[in-house]
């Protein structure tokens, strides 16, 4: 169920689908989901600025959105774990940001839509 949510800046080298899975193995970890269930968006962004410009870093927003239950503790070993994922998978200057957010499990749905 979680959904992973990445803006980047667009000209960040990512390996998207490296950093997806160890994303992925992480919070597989932390909470009662599978690896399977994970779904990471790359949302590159056309700018980016940290203060007043000058220090040069990129900017990496992740937002992990999963159904709410948890306790405070899962949910801040889980940020711990995907801030640790980021930081070993970046190789340059950035200021990054995780944020866990719950979602209701009553009005929350997820589909596999299979087309046309």
């Amino acid at each position: 169920m979680p959904q992973i949510l990445v803006d980047h800046p667009a000209e960040l080298a990512l390996d998207q689908a490296g950093l997806a899975a160890r994303l992925h193995q992480a919070i597989a970890g932390v909470i009662d989901t599978t690896v399977a269930e994970c779904k990471t968006v790359f949302r590159p962004a056309g700018g980016h600025t940290v203060g007043d410009g000058t220090s040069g870093e990129a900017v990496l927003l992740v937002e992990v959105k999963i159904l709410a239950g948890r306790t405070t503790e899962q949910r801040a070993e889980l940020t711990a774990r995907v801030l640790a994922v980021l930081q070993a998978g970046i190789t340059v200057p950035a200021a990054i940001g995780v944020q866990v957010t719950e979602l209701d499990r009553d009005t929350y749905r997820f589909v596999h839509h299979p087309g046309r």
